[in-house]
């Protein structure tokens, strides 16, 4: 697969979101499943790999999918790049005694799961607002000078939030949402995330399965599963939402090519900071998406493409519903 630049890590152009291996998309696979599914990635070529200390906590105890990727890359962990994230609850710090204490704690339980010595991009999960993130910032930078992290990076976030952190320890990436169908944060973030080195991971760059085509209006959403709740996944928004996979299924026949590969292959023509991180607990799907690095879009029909859909209205768009903690701008 093709790399590209999170700063100073090198990466695939496509990552492995694996948080659907714990939760958040239904039941989950049997252990060995999903352990065999991260190693094909692995063996296909992917080296960046995405989890949370929290992924497990509606199915399984908190940890749980860090345990599982641990598990799954202990054999070739020093040729991956492997990223989780935290978060800070306000009344840490002070119980700690410091907030590096706090994330310092949380790091190191981290590691432990996820079987290794250190992290290579260690993200703030949300921003407490409790919290300065010039605080963190500071505490990132000592992490990183003490050899227990590579990089930081922060979620969901805007560009008030960056450059609040920049001149303390610069970011390595930023991971937003971002899709055919979101995107809010082409205006102003992922721009100044270009300006200024900062990788940009994108995570539901299928849109929560959306842009694959294979949920239609009848699809039931069952126990823990984020789609009871994203907003274009409404009944009436999938209905509506219907001329952008009529658009990107042209596009699909033409390349011989899947509808969540060129949309996969659209983000990557349009920005070279840009790494999507797809998220699967099915192999053949894993595959597929990953697959999408060999789908090249022309800069003729990436300017069809990319005209056609700035014409199409989404419904059911993040920024109208007004989700508490995302920083949009």
């Amino acid at each position: 697969m093709k790399m590209r630049k999170l700063r100073d890590l090198e990466v695939t152009e496509i990552g492995m979101g694996c948080m659907g291996f714990s939760h958040g998309y239904g039941a989950v696979p049997e252990e060995s499943y999903s352990i065999e599914a991260i190693r094909k990635a692995h063996d296909f070529g992917c080296n960046f790999f995405d989890t949370a200390e929290v992924y497990g906590m509606q199915q399984f105890e908190k940890g749980h999918n860090e345990r599982l990727v641990g598990k799954a890359l202990e054999p070739f962990r020093k040729n991956v790049i492997l990223a989780t994230k935290l978060h800070i609850d306000t009344v840490e710090p002070e119980q700690d005694g410091s907030l590096y204490n706090t994330i310092r704690r949380h790091l190191e339980a981290s590691m432990e799961k996820l079987r290794t010595d250190y992290i290579d991009l260690y993200y703030l999960h949300r921003v407490n607002p409790d919290i300065p993130v010039e605080d963190v910032a500071e505490v990132m930078g000592r992490l990183i000078k003490e050899g227990l992290i590579r990089g930081w990076g922060m979620s969901m976030v805007n560009t008030e939030l960056i450059e609040r952190v920049q001149s303390i320890t610069p970011l390595t990436a930023v991971q937003n949402i971002y899709s055919m169908i979101d995107r809010n944060y082409e205006k102003k973030v992922i721009p100044y995330c270009l300006e200024h080195n900062i990788g940009f991971v994108a995570f539901s760059p299928i849109a929560s399965g959306f842009l694959s085509g294979k949920v239609t209006a009848e699809t039931k959403f069952g126990f823990d599963d984020v789609r009871t709740w994203v907003p274009q996944m409404k009944k009436e928004n999938i209905a509506a939402n219907q001329p952008v996979l009529e658009l990107i299924r042209g596009y699909a026949e033409t390349k011989q090519a899947t509808s969540a590969q060129i949309a996969l292959a659209w983000m990557l023509k349009k920005y070279p900071h840009v790494v999507p991180i797809p998220g699967s607990k099915n192999q053949e799907r894993i595959l597929e998406n990953l697959g999408a690095w060999q789908v090249e879009l022309s800069d003729d029909e990436f300017m069809k493409l990319d005209e056609s859909l700035s014409q199409i209205t989404v419904h059911g768009n993040r920024r109208d519903v007004g989700f508490a903690t995302e920083y949009i701008d």
